[in-house]
Parts: structure tokens; sequence; C-alpha cells
């Protein structure tokens, strides 16, 4: 097999660019605004008009030299290499980067999810030869139940217990906006409370066309007021001194790992909400074969698995561990 022009660092050789680089660059394509992919202080930045707004509102409008902003499935031509945004579903303005040249279509996806979520332009698998996949559920173990169904638990908590306070620790930039709008979808149409650190991207969401309904700043009202109410925070906030101001808060937890009881339980969650932005083990081996990729490079997360799955099916397989990525995520996944 030919050895292809994307080296294992994400380097682009041909136009001398890195993918998500983890320290300043001269030339970065970005997939996704968390901090583990995307970092200030690179020379240029090649990214989807929603991930360079959250790049902005996150680190100032100065954080690179320069934006150079793609729209999804518009095609360019860098020194030989064309370039594609396709949407990888994580969160607002997240893109799998397709690269062609001299016949080699190379797929990186960063973060994906394969859910449908109205606050992320949906997921499209791809065609190429090699596949560059994330794999932080890749453990077989991990099989996502339907958010949908996980917020339902949330409602019927809050209706069983009136005195109390639901606080729900998401991330604040893709989870948290996630959650509310399953919660608008499942017709909750009170008020939503925030943590101050929820703010201004739940602003940007809005100002960007997802609506949310009405939310408030939790610390605009007296604490007993927020008896029977859902608050969104931090998952930081959980335990510290914030939440306990609450009337004998329910602690939340929206994530993935919540499937893990252990998981649960050391961080003192109460009502474990399974809602994960990444694809579980059986939508990557469902999207590794649907790009017909003949190798596969695994990243973030439990690679070896997914590598021996890889390589069951004849594939060419290997693990990347990319110190970057293998130090954790923010999104709280």
């Amino acid at each position: 097999m030919v050895e292809p022009f994307l080296h294992r660092n994400l380097y682009v050789a041909p136009i001398d660019a890195f993918i998500d680089p983890p320290r300043p660059q001269a030339r970065a394509i970005v997939t996704h605004g968390h901090a583990d992919h995307a970092r200030p202080g690179h020379g240029t930045v090649l990214a989807t008009p929603d991930t360079i707004a959250i790049m902005q509102a996150r680190y100032g409008e100065e954080c690179a030299g320069r934006f150079e902003p793609l729209d999804y499935h518009v095609p360019l031509l860098v020194d030989g290499v064309t370039i594609t945004l396709i949407p990888a579903g994580h969160i607002l303005g997240s893109a799998q980067v397709l690269l062609e040249y001299e016949g080699q279509r190379i797929v990186v996806t960063g973060d994906y999810k394969r859910l449908p979520d109205r606050t992320a332009q949906p997921f499209e698998p791809v065609a190429c030869d090699l596949l560059v996949t994330e794999a932080t559920f890749g453990l077989p173990v991990f099989q996502h139940p339907d958010p949908a169904l996980e917020v339902a638990r949330l409602l019927r908590s809050v209706a069983a217990f009136p005195a109390r306070a639901h606080v729900v620790g998401c991330y604040p930039l893709g989870k948290a906006q996630r959650v509310i709008a399953l919660l608008r979808a499942a017709g909750y149409e009170a008020p939503i409370y925030l943590h101050g650190a929820m703010l201004a991207l739940c602003a940007l969401y809005e100002a960007r066309g997802i609506g949310l309904g009405e939310l408030c700043h939790a610390l605009d009202v007296p604490a007993g007021e927020l008896a029977g109410q859902i608050v969104i925070a931090p998952p930081s906030a959980l335990r510290d001194r914030w939440s306990r101001r609450l009337p004998d808060p329910v602690l939340c937890m929206a994530s993935g790992w919540m499937s893990i009881k252990q998981r649960a339980r050391q961080r003192g969650v109460e009502l474990p909400l399974v809602i994960s932005d990444h694809a579980d083990w059986n939508e990557l081996r469902q999207t590794i074969a649907e790009t017909g990729a003949g190798r596969i490079w695994v990243t973030h997360g439990a690679e070896e698995a997914l590598v021996h799955h890889c390589r069951q099916q004849g594939l060419e397989a290997e693990p990347l561990a990319l110190q970057a990525y293998e130090d954790g995520g923010e999104d709280e996944d």
C-alpha cells in the first residue's frame, strides 16, 4: 500500500499544515472548538465559520494570525491538496477533514457522533482510502442508549422531587446546548437556569440560529426559588459550594462515561445520564465499514480494541496514541 501523504502526527506534508495541532503552528486545520483540538496562537486557521466563531468567543478575536473560513462541502485546492470539510455531528461547526492528493483520499474524523442533534450539523460518512478515527468509546461495553430516554428519566425525577433542584453537569460547549435542546424536544418549556460559565456559549448558539428557549442566570433568582427547577452547570460545579447553595440538589451528570457506575459514584452523581457526544462501539464499526477504507488509524481513546476489530476484518490498522488527545478531552464526552 502506498505510504500516505498524511503523517502520523496529523501533519499534511504537501501543504505544511497540521490538523488540530496541540502547539502553535504556521498553518492549522481545526476540526472543532473544544480546547483539546482548537488552540490559540496559530498563524493561519482553516475551519468552519461556526468553529471560528467559537474560537474567537473563547480566546479572543485575534487568537490566530488569520482565519480562513471554509463552508461544508466546498472543496479548497491548496498546493495540490484538495481540502473539504464534512459535518462530524459532534458539536456546532464540527467537521471531518477530507484530504485528496495524487489519487489518495484521507479522512480525519476529529470527534464525531452519529445520533441526531439539532445543535450540531449531522454526521456524514465519507468514502476514503485511509480513515483516521477517534475511539473515545472504542470498547464493546459502550453502547449508548437513546438520549431522549435519558432526558425522560431526568424529567421523571424532577416531577418526583418538586422540592429539590436538579443540577445537571454538562460541559459548557456542545453538551450543555444539546441537553437543553433535548429537554425542549421532550416538551419541557419552563425556564432553564444556567451557571455563569454557560451564558456566553449559549448566547453564541442562539446568535447562530439554534433556539434554546428561555434561559436564566441561576444567580439572578433567590436560591430557594430553584426548587423543582433544572439548573445546567459545569461538571466541576457539582461538588463545590456553588451547587450547595441550591435547595437539596439532585446531582446529575450528562456523559457517555455515566454508563460506568463507579465513575458516577466517584463524582457523587445521584442521577447519571448516559448522553454522549461521541460515537459508541457499534457506530465506530459502522463508520469504518461505510467509508470502505482499507487502512485505519485509531486515536483518542480505547485504540487497541478497535485496531484489533479492524484487523479481524482484514483491514490494515494501527493506533496513533497522539499525546495531546490521550491526556483527555475537555468536553466530558
